[in-house]
């Protein structure tokens, strides 16, 4: 009888109950997943890898340079250029030769140099090696490696002039991204008696070895600093007594009036064609200008610190 039956698991309805269905997984599975992605971004891809590989080497650099120390080592790559590295003084820690290299003159002349310099281990290496080195570039079988530059603290380079009971006379630059300039820039300091120079860490040239040989070898004696915020830096200058005197085209007065170059200085360049941003040139306490007859608009960054230098030098004296 319905209703009354003892076995077990047995209906007693004509209803039927929830069915287990897939729950919409099959029509799911039918859909699309979307366009391949580029091979950089598949995992296990070698181009995956190398691009991780390079993000890591890039994240590495940034950290060195947060530090405000060392940065990363810089290879000078071909004939003429590692000579001319050599013979101007550029610091130098390898040079590497290819093995069984044509032995012409310039090669001969290189390892003269880094011989008579000494400190410069010399290195031989096959060219595939030099060619993993130096990214596949024409190194001609001769690389030479620059060891990282030691950038100063901006505290210091004030700090030290006052210490020997000199007013400080230093240099800023402002969006200068042409090492050839920083290096032109780093030997006017040093011909006018300057403290040293300052450059920002982002969008700026840094000590490379362009650098070195612009400074004619002023970069051995002229300390070049490193700050993260170049208006928080010409703040601590303020603080510190200095003044602070920025170079515009629309200055409010030329740089033979301004008495305060006299004095403790910071003289702030900006690049040749935007000059000073905003915000540097709001924190000068003056901004001066330089009196250009000839009708010309502009300077570039390293005869510009030049004629300022020179005047800030001619009243101390």
């Amino acid at each position: 009888m319905a209703g009354n039956s003892q076995r077990r698991n047995r209906r007693t309805s004509n209803k039927k109950g929830a069915q287990i269905g897939s729950g919409g997984k099959r029509r799911r599975g039918l859909e699309g997943k979307g366009p391949t992605p580029p091979a950089s971004a598949r995992k296990g891809h070698v181009q995956n890898r190398a691009a991780n590989a390079k993000a890591k080497q890039t994240a590495a650099r940034r950290q060195i340079a947060r530090r405000g120390g060392k940065g990363t080592s810089e290879m000078v790559v071909g004939r003429n250029p590692v000579f001319e590295a050599l013979r101007d003084g550029v610091p130098a820690s390898t040079l590497y030769v290819q093995q069984f290299i044509d032995n012409d003159e310039r090669v001969r002349e290189a390892l003269q140099l880094a011989a008579d310099r000494g400190g410069i281990h010399l290195m031989e290496a096959p060219k595939p090696e030099l060619d993993r080195m130096t990214n596949g570039l024409n190194h001609q079988g001769l690389v030479l490696q620059v060891p990282p530059y030691e950038y100063a603290h901006p505290d210091d380079l004030a700090a030290a002039a006052f210490d020997d009971g000199e007013d400080p006379l230093i240099v800023a630059l402002d969006g200068v991204t042409d090492p050839r300039n920083l290096g032109a820039v780093v030997r006017s300091v040093s011909a006018f008696g300057g403290h040293g120079v300052v450059v920002p860490e982002r969008r700026a040239a840094g000590m490379t070895a362009g650098a070195w040989k612009s400074s004619a070898g002023a970069a051995a004696r002229t300390p070049v600093a490193r700050c993260t915020n170049l208006t928080r830096t010409l703040e601590a200058y303020r603080k510190a007594g200095v003044v602070v005197v920025g170079l515009a085209a629309d200055g409010e007065a030329e740089v033979g009036d301004l008495a305060a170059l006299g004095g403790p200085v910071v003289i702030v360049v900006g690049s040749e064609g935007k000059g000073l941003s905003r915000l540097v040139g709001e924190t000068c306490d003056f901004r001066v200008r330089i009196p250009m007859p000839g009708g010309a608009e502009s300077l570039n960054a390293g005869v510009a610190a030049g004629v300022v230098l020179y005047e800030a030098s001619r009243r101390r004296a």
